[in-house]
């Protein structure tokens, strides 16, 4: 579930990320991960929306260890490395050393599962970046993907779904929030 200092965190990249991009748009991720730490070290940081980004900071930690130890092909031509983790679903991972066969069983449905939802999403991506770019060529006069989708496909401010829950100070001013 998302808190509001969960949300306050959001709304604090999102802000130092507005700040950071230039008239194209984009930013260097690292700048990005800079400013934040900024943010993140300033004194007077809500105690709550700090002990947020510390929950945020763990399961970042926790997900980098969960990927470093997914099994990937080794040298030796296998996926087995006995301190590997293997992700049963629900948050539950094991050790691959120490899995049963009915474990393996459960790992290679989740990963067939999650390729076919990858590959969903995938063809969604090229589907709609595929209509798109025939919409720019044919509206040659067209220069952003902003006014693409206002113009050619009818999209308006109305349909954009809110990310982040207003507080008691303005919303970010920069870059999408405009």
């Amino acid at each position: 579930m998302t808190t509001n200092d969960d949300l306050r965190l959001q709304q604090l990249v999102e802000q130092a990320a507005d700040a950071l991009a230039d008239p194209a748009g984009r930013f260097s991720r690292r700048d990005l991960v800079m400013k934040v730490r900024g943010e993140l070290a300033d004194d007077d940081l809500d105690p709550h929306v700090q002990s947020a980004a510390l929950d945020t900071l763990a399961e970042s930690l926790v997900t980098g260890f969960g990927e470093r130890r997914s099994p990937r092909r080794r040298r030796s031509g296998g996926l087995f490395h006995p301190d590997d983790v293997i992700k049963l679903g629900n948050g539950i991972w094991a050790r691959m050393g120490l899995i049963a066969d009915s474990d393996l069983v459960e790992w290679i449905r989740l990963s067939r599962r999650n390729r076919i939802r990858v590959d969903q999403a995938d063809n969604e991506k090229q589907d709609y970046g595929d209509e798109r770019l025939d919409a720019f060529r044919t509206n040659r006069d067209v220069v952003r993907l902003i006014d693409l989708e206002r113009t050619v496909f009818g999209w308006t401010e109305d349909q954009a779904e809110p990310d982040f829950l207003p507080f008691d100070e303005d919303p970010p001013t920069g870059g999408r929030h405009q």
